[in-house]
């Protein structure tokens, strides 16, 4: 399907991770000729999109996200099926809600959390309302669970895709456009393309890659279990509220589930601690005990690309050249509205969507 007509004709764009591919297809299929370049590989083993969990949910965020976040969040639950569609093979895109549970001893923690989205569901009312649960309702949507919790939360209508699907299916789909040139294994810095012709357009979407133009940049280190579990059976995205580690376990095809609560403010990419993988697999047991004889399939560990204030930003440090960065914990669940308002950035030189997300709009002309 084509799109738009961009007012360039050709695009370079640094960077293969989420935002770089899903920018990369957008440009091609408006007629634009591509070159998208990564330091790494096809499969974005360096990227940060191939580690994460790729949940969609924007009122559980709100816990630790501004309404700003929440409304591209929420944008981005009606963008991602359109998006999709478009790609050259399926990925696995869900919508039945977030499902929030705790231990009664964590019932102090759970209601400080039903305090907080609900004030969030007043600043965006927009979103469903939750729905409180009790041991009964947690039985009818997850009845492996049984009654292992009293209480709990369904924020409706939340989602979750495969992020390693979506990735590959975004590189099929650049391979298949003529007018697209992947260059991987190519490591590239703006000072590379000082002048970018009047026709060109050079847009950086290189996470921690660009901190040497972008030094305000920090990583915030998580860490995710893949595991294989045939016995557990849950259908849908489900948190564990905890003072020290609010777990999240997200089912995808094949009883393949990913578990994940750590975030630490650091640049380590060394693999995960004992401590931290105890943590989260004790965590896991303690929802469901099916996950006692799941298999490993890998436990990996990565730093997402952070601002100081935790949100994500668009630069123009020249014209033609603009920078996208700063997506944090965030990168699925608000990649879309990113996407969106670039492209109007690039078409336009301004963004109409950018106020709604609180994105700066004065972006200045980005037609050299």
């Amino acid at each position: 399907m084509s799109a738009p007509e961009m007012p360039f004709r050709s695009a370079a764009i640094l960077g293969a991770g989420l935002m770089g591919r899903l920018l990369a297809v957008s440009l091609a299929r408006s007629g634009c000729r591509v070159e998208l370049f990564d330091a790494g590989g096809p499969e974005a083993d360096g990227a940060a999109a191939r580690v994460a969990a790729a949940m969609l949910a924007p009122l559980a965020e709100s816990a630790v996200a501004p309404p700003s976040v929440v409304r591209m969040g929420h944008h981005a639950l009606d963008r991602w099926p359109a998006l999709l569609a478009e790609l050259a093979g399926p990925v696995f895109f869900q919508r039945e809600g977030t499902l929030v549970l705790w231990h009664r001893q964590d019932a102090a923690e759970a209601a400080r959390l039903a305090r907080v989205l609900a004030r969030t569901g007043e600043q965006v009312p927009e979103l469903p309302a939750m729905k409180t649960l009790d041991a009964a309702g947690i039985a009818a949507l997850e009845p492996s669970l049984g009654t292992r919790f009293a209480q709990g939360l369904l924020l409706p209508d939340e989602g979750q895709l495969d992020n390693r699907a979506l990735l590959a299916a975004l590189r099929a789909t650049l391979e298949g456009l003529p007018n697209v040139a992947l260059r991987w294994n190519t490591p590239r810095s703006l000072d590379d393309f000082s002048s970018p012709a009047p026709d060109q357009r050079v847009i950086d979407c290189r996470g921690l890659g660009a901190r040497p133009q972008w030094n305000a940049l920090r990583g915030v280190r998580g860490e995710v279990i893949r595991v294989h579990a045939p016995e557990v059976a849950l259908t849908r995205p489900t948190r564990l509220v905890h003072p020290r580690y609010p777990l999240y376990i997200a089912p995808k095809p094949g009883q393949v589930f990913v578990i994940g609560a750590t975030e630490i403010e650091s640049e380590d990419m060394s693999p995960a601690s004992v401590r931290s993988t105890l943590e989260l697999l004790s965590a896991a047991y303690a929802v469901h005990s099916g996950f006692a004889e799941a298999r490993i399939l890998e436990i990996a560990a990565h730093c997402r690309p952070t601002l100081p204030d935790n949100l994500p930003a668009f630069r123009q440090p020249r014209p033609g050249v603009l920078q996208i960065n700063g997506l944090y914990r965030h990168g699925f669940m608000i990649a879309p509205a990113m996407l969106d308002v670039a492209l109007e950035l690039l078409r336009e030189g301004r963004s109409d969507l950018a106020p709604r997300f609180s994105l700066a709009p004065g972006m200045g002309d980005l037609h050299p």
